[in-house]
Formats: C-alpha cells, structure tokens, sequence
C-alpha cells in the first residue's frame, strides 16, 4: 500500500518542520508555498551586493536548534556555521549611555554588580530559577499538544507549574531581585515581542533570561536565511516535495473530511492529511466554509496579538560607528510606546527601536566597505501604514540613530526598502498584519491557544505561531514536531 499523502501548507519554521518529521515517518509530502522562495517571515532578498533577512536576526536557544537537527541524526554544523556574538548586544540608554551585554557569565554580573551593589548574587537566584523553567518548559510543556486538560495531570508536571510562576507577572518577578532601572529594562527587554507588557506577561517567561544571559546570542553565518537552506535540504533528503509560487485557494472537505485543496491556479491536489502551516486565521476564515471552521469572527477579534513592525532594510555605503551586530534603543521611556501598541492601539510619539547590522560580524552580506542595516519599531496590529506615515518614522528614527551614535547615515545609504503590516498580509496573509503571532498572555496558554487540530474536519491539523506551544522561532520549530506526533497518534501508517 502507498504512504498517506501529507500536503502542509506554507514553508516557514513550523511548515518545515512538520513537513520534515512527517516524511522522516513514511508519509509522503508535498510543501505548499505561495511566494518563490522558502522561509515564511525568515525569506531573504538580495540586491545590489546586499543580502538581507527579512524577519527573524535573532538566534537564542540554539538547544533547540541542536535538537531539531540530531533527531533526523544530523548536527547544525552540517548545515550552517554558528558563531557567538560577543558582545552579545548593545542597549543605548541616551547619549554617551548605554550598556554592551557581555557574553561571559562573570563579566555580565560584574557589569550588574557595578549598576547596583548586591545584584550579581541576585542574579545568581534569579538565573537558578529561570534555567529551572528553562528546561522544564522548552523540554516539557512546550511539547504538549494541549488538546486535554489531563496532559497536564500527572502530579510532577502539577508541581512544576506552581514553581513556573504562571500566575506571577514579569514585571513583580524581576523587582522581587532588583532595583536598578537599567536592569529591571534589560531583564524585561525579551517578553516585548513576546505580545504584551511585562506587567500582563507571566513570569514564566524569565526562561527567556536564561536563553539570553546563559546560552547566549548567536549568528549562523550569511544570515538567518540558512538554517532555512539547512531545514530545506534536510527535507528534500527525507523526500519532502516543495512547491513554490502555489497558494491555497479552499481546502475541500466532505463529510468532516479534508479530500483536497485547490490552488489558486484551478489545480487540485489530492491529500489523506492537511496541515497548515499559513497563517491559521486566514485558514480557518477563508480556505475553508464556514461550517468547518474552528472558530467565530468574533472568536479572532477577541485574541490579544503580539505586535506588527515597521522594517527599514538599508544599503549604506561606509562602516558604521558605534554600534554592533545587536542594537537596542531605549533612549524613551517604555510605557507611552507599550501603551501606543498594546493598550490602545495608535502609531506611537517616541518609539522604542531595534538596530541590527549583521555585515559587522559577516562581511559576506554587504559589499566591501559598506554596511548591511535593519531597522524594526514594534507597532500594534492592523494601523494603517502608508507611504507618508512610513517616511515620517523613517526620520524619526534616523534623527535619534544619528544622534546617539555620532554619525551621519541618512546621506550614506544607498539602497531602501520599507516592511509593515500591508506587506505583512500581503505576503503571509497575516492576521491583522501581525509579525509575531498570538501574544502569550495567560488566558492565551497552552489549552487556551487555538487548537492544533481541526474540530470539525478529521484529518486537518495547524501548526505556527497561532498555536502551540506558541511564537518565535524555537517554538516554531517545536510546533512543527508537535503536530507531526499528534497526525501519527491519529493517522497511522499502515
């Protein structure tokens, strides 16, 4: 008998992911994606000697990565070079003030200890507890498919979650060990993406702490783009068919049963199993009708987002001063720009923002002598993002980087291109232009996620950044295998 036919729709971390590990069990695959290349928000673009990421540039928990690629009996290094950034990042505080992370665990806590008497000791605590919820949340609960509340039962687990703070906000947690402003923001800087305030945020996330202080900020190097080449090779060496420039126009379903999609094209593709890896909104809402969806209009309305972004990506032609590969700008205070993006929705007055320039550390995606520069402002979901708009906060921040590093860049960069949440939707059909997925406030944990699989259609399974165990990319490459498991609890091949 044939193997069950498996189409996953959509090419980014998770597609790939569940793509790859159902293939690894002997189910055929074919790989859906509407745009030319591979990588989801993680594609490349390259012109005029500059070669840029277009989402993701940065590399935590390469555990995660680590364990990805050694269970298909592979290592990281057989795809992609890794190198430790140190130091890790810079976060500018104003003028002539900022801090440079260092990569070393003791250099870190004398830089703490200089900032405020005591707090290398206080790290030391603070750090016990977030590697304990480090290992048991990464290498536990974010394997749990969280389709029953009995996952979570056995008394261990039960346990665990009392001593994983979920009910504790970040923001009390970090100030139960320190005081000084500058390391409250710099232990409270990993949960922003993360889709609400450290206030609403559960201290749970401190395991984002330890990803940072403890295994470090890395660089595959050429770019984030290849562990995607990596995860695309790995795939296509398991059998996996990808085929680009194929968007999803309806999955077809009778009888509560997935029987095809139909491209856009008018072609129909058989499949015993869908997963979807696109965005799970758009597929709920407009590939299915609507007696098979999972949820209501007002079901998705509800759902608190993590935030979109306005990108710069930037060709400039001399070597930049003063920053590095990892740049935060927190010259303005956090909570107008929280509230602006969380709180109620608006283009914000002072923006927080990120400044990454990878040609520092790889001379290989930008010409000689010049400077590869990514510039990222978190913004709420579903603002409008037009050309004016984009322009006015292109100076803005321009103003403020020239200003803090000392230079001039504006007159220097010869190459342009802007991102926001029109092009967001445009490109991953993206639920109200989000970046990041679906914020991991408490209410929206594990059971409380939209559901991984269908409850209407048997054999139709979602994994991304809507689900579980949730966004970024670790998680994503999680997901990926989370699913596969649960098609072959319910699918067996024969």
């Amino acid at each position: 008998m044939s193997a069950k036919h498996v189409v996953v729709i959509g090419s980014g971390f998770a597609g790939i992911s569940a793509a790859t590990h159902l293939a690894n069990k002997g189910y055929q695959v074919t790989l859906l994606e509407k745009n030319t290349t591979p990588g989801g928000r993680a594609r490349k673009f390259s012109t005029e000697g500059f070669v840029f990421d277009m989402g993701p540039s940065w590399y935590w928990m390469p555990d995660v990565f680590d364990n990805y690629f050694a269970h298909f009996g592979k290592k990281v290094s057989d795809y992609y070079d890794l190198i430790r950034l140190d130091p890790s990042y810079a976060v500018i505080f104003g003028k002539d003030d900022r801090l440079d992370i260092p990569a070393d665990l003791q250099e870190f806590k004398a830089m703490l200890e200089r900032l405020e008497p005591g707090a290398s000791k206080q790290l030391d605590k603070f750090l016990a507890q977030a590697a304990y919820k480090y290992q048991v949340g990464i290498h536990d609960l974010v394997t749990k498919p969280s389709r029953s509340l009995m996952e979570f039962a056995r008394f261990s687990l039960l346990r665990d979650l009392f001593r994983m703070d979920i009910f504790q906000s970040m923001s009390t947690h970090v100030r139960k060990f320190f005081t000084e402003d500058k390391i409250i923001r710099l232990m409270e800087f990993p949960v922003l993406f993360l889709g609400e305030t450290a206030q609403k945020i559960p201290a749970l996330y401190s395991l984002m702490n330890y990803a940072d202080i403890a295994l470090g900020t890395w660089y595959p190097k050429g770019g984030m783009h290849k562990i995607i080449d990596g995860m695309v090779t790995l795939a296509e060496e398991k059998g996996v068919i990808f085929r680009y420039n194929s968007p999803v126009k309806k999955i077809n379903v009778d009888q509560a049963r997935a029987k095809s999609v139909t491209l856009e094209t008018g072609e129909i593709l058989l499949a015993d199993i869908i997963v979807a890896g696109a965005d799970y909104h758009h597929v709920d809402t407009h590939l299915l009708d609507k007696e098979y969806r999972n949820y209501t209009d007002s079901y998705w309305d509800k759902r608190v987002m993590a935030p979109s972004s306005l990108l710069f990506y930037l060709g400039v032609d001399k070597r930049l001063d003063n920053l590095l590969h990892h740049n935060l700008f927190f010259d303005e205070p956090l909570g107008p720009h929280a509230d602006a993006i969380y709180t109620h929705p608006r283009w914000p007055e002072k923006p927080l923002f990120y400044a990454s320039v990878p040609s520092i550390t790889d001379p290989t995606v930008a010409p000689e002598g010049m400077e590869n520069l990514f510039l990222l402002i978190p913004l709420a979901p579903n603002l409008n993002d037009g050309e004016e708009i984009r322009e006015k906060y292109y100076h803005l921040v321009m103003d403020r980087l020239e200003y803090l590093t000392g230079q001039k860049i504006r007159e220097h960069v010869i190459y342009k291109k802007s991102y926001a949440h029109s092009d967001f939707k445009a490109d991953y059909n993206a639920f109200k232009g989000n970046a990041y997925g679906l914020a991991n406030t408490l209410t929206q944990t594990a059971l409380l996620k939209p559901s991984l699989k269908s409850k209407k259609v048997s054999n139709l399974y979602y994994t991304g950044q809507l689900t579980v165990p949730g966004p970024g990319v670790p998680p994503s490459l999680i997901s990926g295998g989370v699913v596969a498991n649960e098609v072959e609890k319910e699918h067996k091949m024969l």
